[in-house]
């Protein structure tokens, strides 16, 4: 289903454009490059699909090869936990420090005396617990009833100790933040409440350095970008990101959920922050989100052109084209919540209005993100028929 957007809202406050403009990049941008073996995650051209699609172009940035951790959130939550750390050890050694501190006997000496929490889907929590490694802090995950095993188990492998909550992912929200005013312990969140705002900002600054990278990467702008959301804090980071930098030449901005969970959807149809209830579970995981970030809300309320909510069988069959590809394409190893800007493109232009209201043709670029590549390998192959290495092979 399409919602297009005929009147959009203010702009927000100066302070989010800022951190998720080009000085917010730079810092971000400092940090990647401070971790050994950084490189810009692949921007994949998709030539044969663009044109069976009816298409200019597309492009697909793969953040299933970022960092190892094979998901976009290895920009957020590490992000905001190293900065945390070297914050908290700069006010205490009284100088200014830098990424490559974070090593230092020190810092690290600072850092043991804290613990980071988080509730998370999967992904994000698995970079806050990767952070937590890098800077030597203690790590409290929860994860509410719909998460993997092996989901938690990737998440473990850092370290962190892993609180399964019962219940949704609100409950596991709304329980780390009360073990960690009881314990002192500092939420990493990538969504924000009344009173919270600052760490989820930082979050979402780390993902404006994948736009920027592909940005770089392009020869041409971008027309169209297709943004899969939970609670919204990545696509609110990349479009405005790509709305500051290209100016006059933004492109159109698509936020794409799963009809099961589309909480920006519903927010923007009835023009403030909604809460929607808890029904059957979306095998996009990953956005299976009831409640949007208020700030990403803030930032997205004036740049979306629209919202398009996806089947289950949209994002399966998304999975499976990326996997199947068209002639001489490149396979891209996409997971459930992965391929969902893609399905959401598919989902545009098979619906008269949304082609209209976008201006989708033969003349637009289009750029969608891999969120995720197969983070939990066993779902994937239930879902593709064939292995990640298989299909990456």
């Amino acid at each position: 289903m399409f919602h297009a957007v005929t009147d959009k809202g203010p702009a927000p406050r100066p302070q989010l454009a800022a951190a998720l403009g080009d000085e917010g990049r730079a810092k971000a941008q400092a940090f990647l490059e401070a971790l050994p073996g950084y490189q810009p995650t692949p921007l994949v051209a998709l030539p044969a699909l663009a044109r069976a699609s009816g298409i200019g172009a597309l492009h697909v940035k793969d953040e299933g090869k970022r960092l190892g951790l094979k998901s976009f959130k290895a920009l957020g939550g590490a992000y905001a936990v190293i900065s945390l750390v070297l914050d908290e050890a700069s006010r205490r050694l009284g100088r200014p420090l830098t990424p490559a501190d974070i090593t230092s006997k020190e810092v690290r000496a600072l850092a043991a005396s804290m613990t980071v929490a988080c509730a998370t889907d999967g992904n994000h929590g698995r970079s806050v617990a990767w952070g937590a490694e890098l800077a030597g802090t203690a790590c409290e995950i929860f994860i509410h009833a719909g998460v993997s095993e092996g989901r938690a188990a990737a998440m473990a492998t850092f370290g962190a100790h892993i609180n399964r909550v019962q219940g949704s992912y609100d409950d596991s929200v709304a329980l780390a933040a009360e073990m960690a005013r009881e314990h002192g312990w500092t939420v990493v969140s990538d969504t924000s409440w009344e009173g919270y705002e600052t760490i989820p900002l930082t979050v979402m600054q780390g993902y404006t350095a994948m736009i920027g990278e592909a940005l770089d990467a392009l020869a041409e702008p971008p027309t169209h970008l297709f943004l899969q959301a939970g609670v919204g804090g990545m696509a609110a980071a990349v479009a405005s990101y790509a709305t500051q930098r290209l100016g006059a030449a933004a492109p159109k901005v698509t936020v794409v959920e799963p009809a099961r969970a589309a909480c920006l959807h519903a927010t923007a149809k009835a023009g403030k922050l909604v809460t929607i209830p808890h029904g059957e579970p979306t095998v996009m995981a990953m956005l299976e989100c009831a409640t949007p970030s208020p700030i990403g809300w803030e930032v997205l309320r004036h740049l979306v052109d629209g919202y398009v909510t996806l089947e289950e069988d949209e994002a399966v069959a998304a999975m499976r084209r990326l996997a199947q590809p068209h002639g001489h394409d490149r396979a891209i190893v996409a997971g459930e919540s992965g391929a969902t800007g893609l399905a959401g493109m598919f989902a545009c232009l098979t619906d008269p209005s949304a082609r209209d209201h976008l201006g989708l043709g033969a003349h637009s670029r289009i750029l969608v993100f891999n969120s995720e590549g197969a983070t939990d390998p066993t779902i994937y192959a239930d879902i593709v028929g064939r292995s990640p290495e298989e299909v990456a092979s």
